[in-house]
């Protein structure tokens, strides 16, 4: 089995207003251990919010593209932190980036592959080097390059919600949900874009609570603990 996992920003920064809690980011790790020593190939995707705020500086005249730029370059911060919390449980990953950054291996997707099938953890950067895409973007076009069985996005709500449920106490969730009905609710869990090119390959989606005691590799394994968006 082959999964992409992306976890949130709010994964590694938890109750900290900024930057990275590294008492909540060894949590993390233990849950990816348990993935990997279930011989799983886990390749993984980290969103960058906890390092840089892309929209905080636009509002005050950074360019949109320039800032968006900078936002993939903070997701660097992310991966690199996460690739040597692993190192301390024994998890061997490597990062790839498609950028050609010197003390990171540049992305080619048949070595990923090759990494993978030798039980090794392939941390993704950048996503797609393109401003006005997002992590979520990139997250589908990765799955899709490397032919996971299915994406999971690991965040600090679980199931899928028509609004912040955090904010909003009348929240109503979803235990399932088609990518049309999904996509024509405008939710906001998701960048609408990457469902889209979820649904015109048919790969499922399945989101889930990251600091339940093991609901992701729950949802791995597919005992129910999750939403999912799909036909």
């Amino acid at each position: 089995m082959r999964v992409l996992l992306k976890i949130s920003w709010e994964a590694l920064k938890w109750e900290k207003e900024f930057w990275i809690d590294p008492i909540f980011s060894k949590n993390v790790v233990n849950i990816i251990k348990e993935i990997h020593d279930r011989k799983i190939e886990l390749a993984i995707v980290v969103w960058w919010w906890n390092i840089y705020r892309w929209s905080n500086l636009i509002s005050s005249w950074v360019n949109p593209a320039d800032s968006h730029n900078l936002s993939m370059l903070s997701t660097v911060f992310n991966w690199v932190v996460l690739k040597n919390f692993l190192e301390q449980v024994w998890v061997e990953s490597i990062v790839m980036d498609p950028n050609g950054i010197k003390f990171v291996e540049n992305y080619n997707k048949n070595n990923a592959l090759n990494y993978l099938k030798n039980n090794k953890v392939v941390i993704l950067t950048w996503w797609t080097w393109n401003p006005y895409f997002t992590t979520d973007s990139g997250w589908v076009l990765r799955s899709l390059e490397l032919d996971c069985d299915f994406m999971i996005k690991a965040t600090k709500v679980d199931w899928i919600y028509d609004k912040d449920p955090v904010k909003y106490d009348d929240a109503v969730f979803f235990d399932s949900i088609s990518y049309d009905d999904f996509i024509s609710r405008n939710l906001k869990i998701l960048d609408l874009t990457a469902v889209a090119l979820a649904k015109d390959n048919k790969k499922i989606i399945k989101v889930v609570k990251l600091d339940k005691i093991g609901a992701v590799l729950r949802a791995i394994l597919w005992e129910k603990e999750w939403s999912e968006i799909r036909e």
